[in-house]
């Protein structure tokens, strides 16, 4: 029997990628959802899937940057369903591009939507998961809030700041004696649409770096991300790294500190050596 059966898990981002299939997985597994996506064809092919297994699903189009619609959405569940066990907030989106190209209405939507939106949505929702026995809170960092890396200034930003709100969220909440434990996954490369509609500055090559991120990175399938992140979050662990290259990132900042910084620029100019040059 999973432990997510007969309860109420809340996920946003739940329209694509990882947080369409953590609804799925966990429709399968027996649990209630709440589901929230700004788009609102994919949020209804996501309730689809999950009332095909059988779940009792409720949808709501919200924008996680906007306080009152999560409140709305939080309280709705609350009322509707009997409460919050589990929530996800897998919202996200990514950026790329140099600091000196990229427009400040991107990177603040970047910050926005994986930073603010993720607090909105975990403040949102825990006095209800406060209430649940065992509650579990779910944030999304990345490999990228493990070790930052040139050109995604805006997501290293935003995915360290979630790692941050994530730590200290769980230290406050076992130094209050409660029982809601708190989940920070780390993915790797996953087969999503994130960089497909990504946010690009000026002279990026948008369909290079898509390429080279769905052919040589995104490795991992978000099904498997999706039992691995709810294994991680039933053992209530403090961080669930999703693929073997968001592994191998987790060993190198673990061994090299802040000298990894002086490693990758390296890195970089030499695989910028080693590639053919046109004629």
């Amino acid at each position: 029997m999973s432990s997510f059966e007969g309860k109420v898990a809340v996920i946003t981002g739940a329209g694509a990628g990882i947080g369409r299939a953590l609804a799925i997985e966990l429709a399968r597994r027996g649990a209630r959802l709440s589901l929230l996506d700004r788009d609102a064809a994919a949020l209804e092919g996501a309730v689809a899937r999950c009332e095909a297994h059988g779940a009792r699903v409720l949808a709501h189009v919200v924008d996680v940057t906007d306080w009152d619609e999560m409140r709305a959405a939080a309280s709705a569940v609350n009322s509707e369903l009997g409460g919050v066990d589990s929530v996800f907030a897998a919202a996200g989106i990514i950026h790329r591009g140099s600091l000196l190209d990229s427009d400040v209405a991107d990177i603040e939507q970047v910050m926005a939507v994986n930073w603010r939106g993720s607090m909105y949505t975990v403040k949102a929702h825990l006095p209800f998961v406060a209430g649940s026995e065992g509650g579990r809170i779910v944030t999304f960092s990345s490999a990228f809030g493990l070790v930052a890396t040139s050109k995604y200034t805006a997501y290293n930003s935003s995915k360290f700041a979630v790692r941050g709100f994530s730590e200290a969220l769980r230290q406050e909440l076992a130094a209050a004696g409660s029982d809601v434990s708190v989940t920070c996954v780390f993915p790797g490369g996953v087969r999503t649409s994130i960089v497909r509609n990504g946010l690009f500055a000026a002279g990026e090559n948008r369909k290079a770096v898509i390429r080279g991120f769905e052919k040589q990175v995104a490795r991992t399938d978000p099904e498997k991300a999706a039992v691995t992140i709810l294994s991680g979050a039933e053992r209530r662990r403090a961080r669930v790294f999703v693929g073997t290259d968001a592994r191998l990132v987790a060993v190198l900042a673990r061994l090299l500190g802040g000298h990894y910084q002086d490693l990758l620029p390296a890195l970089e100019r030499l695989r910028g050596r080693m590639r053919p040059r046109r004629r």
